[in-house]
């Protein structure tokens, strides 16, 4: 049968150009140990599958892995991703894996980076597979409908037993910190007949970095299942997690939710199911064949055919299909209704497969469009969520490696910068369901997930805030202190100029508000009345009442501001007054007074652009993820110390240092440290079960491995500051700390307790030690 038309068009027009293909789906087998009723390739009117070679060949891996590397290089893409799939990719068993693996990197790395990819049911995956996957960096999702009800609803094996328990392993296994690493997420089809928040809940327990929701693949002849009288159910369906997701802190990234606040933003989709993004995938059969997207196969038999295949024809022969070709074409390649349509810039017509109906092709809506529409208006138009908790392999390759040679550039910190608000916002979460039960805490999250909607970026502000942090890590660890969360609600809503009443915690006379400051009222009180509105306070305790403007200059009697030190960009707070600052096992000094104030604002401006001026590799960092300076108390011995601590990410602490050159170095020192505990709350770069420690020549007891990652990454950027100084005191403080940084990578090779991208980061590491001059 020939394909319908996918557009109409006019043969008199010139050929496009091809535009380049990034995303190859290679068929590396052609069966499947499962027998799934929903699934698009067996179960639909497509059933080419039955002629295929059951296993791709070797000689066939080659040719297509030829034809993508030449195809990027043509077309000088910055990536390529390829996804290893089926059937069942698993059936093709670990040895061969690891050729084809082998293949497709030896082929396609010299040309560009190869993000490679595999989905699988997950049934046959053993340690050994996880190990091949491990070995040459191939990410794998698993697909999973839920908990054994929901799962066991369609993911059957032929004789009708459940899958549920093998599925649950395979997960149990790529949570091992071994595995980690290539643990790429869950893919889940909707069904109407599961409960959506059990799974919602289930899909949450298995810890996954990413989780994506499909539509049932259906088309205007094969309608989906609707259940009478509903009109929109799918939304419906999809939107109880929304609600769920976004109540929760949005713990984990969900794709298509993802996708469409990004859209309502302006931004990219990151999913072909909406938006008018470019679809530029081709898929490679296990004969070589090129052929469209495969979710065509329910459309009709022979839906997704081209006629093309690997070994007579190149990638731009592909691209130019006209089926390919009008999946990259944006709003053109919509049908007349859906281009007069006022939400087509956020659905973009649906998935391509879904449009399909005799007679017509694919020159319709998609049979989802009611949904669609539903899910477009019920999405907030900003993204209440648009930094939620990052997946474990959030840091890309190419991240970890810019990282590793010890600065990083602005995108690689910016990364950094949503793992912590990632991080700030699962404590704030874990700790909500105990709010129900403080009148306080309980208003105040009612509060927080509110502004959450309607003001996100004030609720960032005040999330990323160290101290916040700090004070949610505690209160979990066991000091608890959760009426404070209605002193966080209310910064948020001072942040977004919203309305708002509440009660909120004394302590010592002082209401805090996190990264404002806090307002002096009655010591004898226990709580305090604030109200809110159009960025003012005014709060009541006893027979004092107090009414401040955090934002304006001047600041009343009783009012204890946050202090700032410009520099330049934005400002860096100047945090003496924050209950939760004391965490750095050095004594933090008293509020200052406003002259001393002024004078460690002034040092910390000009430390900051000093970092500009003369270790430019670590400026990012600085200006990106420094966001608050804690005063210590003078060190007796007159020694210039500071500190950082992970659970108050972004705070550094220093004692007064002499000059800013001092207090330059003292910065970026811990803003190295800041850096790696974001790299090391996504990414498994060491054992953390290893009891072996490590002499140092910078300490006097041995330290544990994470306690020398730590020191070598620190001691690598001093080395490089002083490096880049030119009297003698340097060039002798960069001798010492170049050979202290040499001697520790060295040795943290050597043990065998980092993981693999525990190795990469300290290799980049010395890299960089490697291609400094030694004078």
């Amino acid at each position: 049968m020939s394909q319908p038309s996918a557009r109409r068009s006019d043969p008199a027009a010139p050929a496009a150009p091809v535009a380049p293909l990034s995303q190859y789906v290679l068929k590396l087998t052609s069966r499947c140990d499962l027998a799934c009723d929903h699934c698009y390739v067996y179960e639909h009117p497509d059933q080419s599958w039955r002629r295929q070679p059951r296993v791709m060949a070797p000689a066939t891996v080659e040719t297509a892995a030829r034809r993508i590397a030449e195809h990027a290089a043509v077309h000088r893409l910055d990536v390529v991703r390829v996804v290893l799939h089926g059937g069942e990719p698993l059936l093709a068993g670990a040895a061969r894996l690891d050729r084809t693996a082998a293949t497709l990197r030896r082929a396609i790395d010299p040309v560009t980076r190869l993000d490679l990819r595999m989905q699988s049911n997950g049934v046959l995956l053993t340690p050994a597979i996880c190990d091949v996957l491990v070995a040459h960096d191939v990410k794998v999702g698993i697909s999973l409908d839920g908990d054994r009800a929901a799962n066991d609803r369609h993911r059957r094996h032929v004789d009708g037993g459940s899958s549920h328990e093998q599925v649950q392993r395979a997960l149990a296994l790529l949570r091992r910190p071994a595995y980690r690493g290539v643990y790429a997420g869950i893919l889940c089809t909707v069904d109407l007949a599961n409960d959506p928040i059990r799974v919602y809940e289930a899909l949450l327990a298995e810890q996954p970095p990413r989780v994506d929701f499909l539509l049932p693949h259906a088309n205007w002849d094969r309608p989906p299942a609707r259940p009478h009288g509903a009109d929109t159910p799918y939304a419906d369906w999809l939107l109880a997690i929304h609600r769920r997701w976004l109540a929760d802190g949005c713990p984990v990234p969900i794709r298509l939710l993802e996708s469409l606040l990004a859209t309502a933003a302006g931004g990219a989709s990151g999913t072909e199911a909406v938006g008018l993004g470019p679809a530029d995938l081709v898929v490679v059969e296990t004969d070589g064949s090129f052929e469209q997207v495969d979710s065509l196969k329910s459309a009709y038999h022979g839906a997704a055919a081209t006629g093309l295949d690997v070994f007579r024809h190149g990638v731009d022969d592909a691209a130019a299909h006209p089926g390919i070709a009008v999946r990259q074409s944006g709003l053109t390649g919509l049908c007349d209704t859906c281009r007069a349509c006022p939400v087509v810039r956020r659905c973009g017509g649906g998935l391509y497969p879904h449009r399909y109906r005799s007679g017509s092709g694919f020159d319709n809506p998609s049979v989802y469009c009611a949904d669609l529409a539903a899910l477009v208006r019920a999405t907030a138009p900003a993204p209440a969520a648009e930094a939620p908790s990052p997946p474990p392999d959030a840091l890309s390759p190419a991240v970890l490696d810019d990282l590793g040679a010890g600065g990083g550039s602005g995108e690689s910190v910016r990364h950094l910068a949503s793992v912590h608000l990632g991080v700030a916002r699962a404590l704030v979460v874990a700790l909500s369901p105990a709010a129900a039960d403080d009148p306080l805490a309980a208003a105040g999250w009612d509060l927080l997930v509110d502004l959450d909607v309607a003001a996100p970026d004030a609720v960032r502000t005040v999330l990323g805030h160290p101290f916040v942090r700090r004070w949610a890590h505690r209160h979990l660890a066991g000091t608890p202190d959760l009426s404070h969360l209605a002193c966080v609600a209310a910064a948020a809503a001072v942040h977004a100029g919203a309305d708002a009443e509440l009660v909120v915690p004394v302590r010592d006379g002082l209401v805090h508000l996190p990264a404002l400051g806090a307002i002096a009222l009655d010591a004898d009180a226990g709580t305090a009345e604030l109200s809110v509105s159009g960025g003012e306070v005014e709060a009541r305790a006893g027979g004092r009442r107090l009414r401040v403007r955090p934002a304006a200059p001047e600041h009343p009697d009783g009012w204890r501001p946050v202090r700032r030190a410009p520099t330049g960009d934005r400002d860096v707070l100047l945090e003496d007054v924050d209950p939760y600052r004391d965490c750095f096992d050095l004594p933090v000094a008293a509020r200052l007074a406003p002259r001393a104030a002024g004078r460690w604002a002034d040092q910390v401006g000009r430390a900051v652009r000093r970092v500009d001026a003369e270790a430019g590799d670590y400026a990012p960092g600085v200006r990106t993820l420094l966001r608050a300076v804690v005063p210590l108390r003078p060190d007796p011995s007159g020694r210039s110390r500071s500190a950082a601590a992970r659970s108050a990410f972004g705070a550094v602490a220093v004692t007064p240092a002499t000059d800013d050159a001092t207090l330059a170095v003292l910065l970026v020192h811990e803003v190295q440290h800041l850096k790696l505990d974001a790299v090391l709350d996504v990414c498994d770069l060491l054992d953390p079960a290893d009891p072996r420690r490590l002499r140092v020549p910078w300490r006097d007891d041995p330290r544990p491995v994470e306690g020398v990652l730590h020191g070598v990454y620190a001691h690598l950027a001093v080395a490089d500051v002083w490096r880049r100084r030119t009297d003698p005191v340097a060039a002798a403080a960069f001798r010492r700390y170049r050979d202290w940084t040499a001697g520790a990578i060295d040795a943290l090779l050597d043990l065998g307790a980092l993981t693999l991208a525990g190795e990469r980061f300290v290799r980049r590491m010395g890299a960089t030690v490697d291609g400094w001059s030694t004078g």
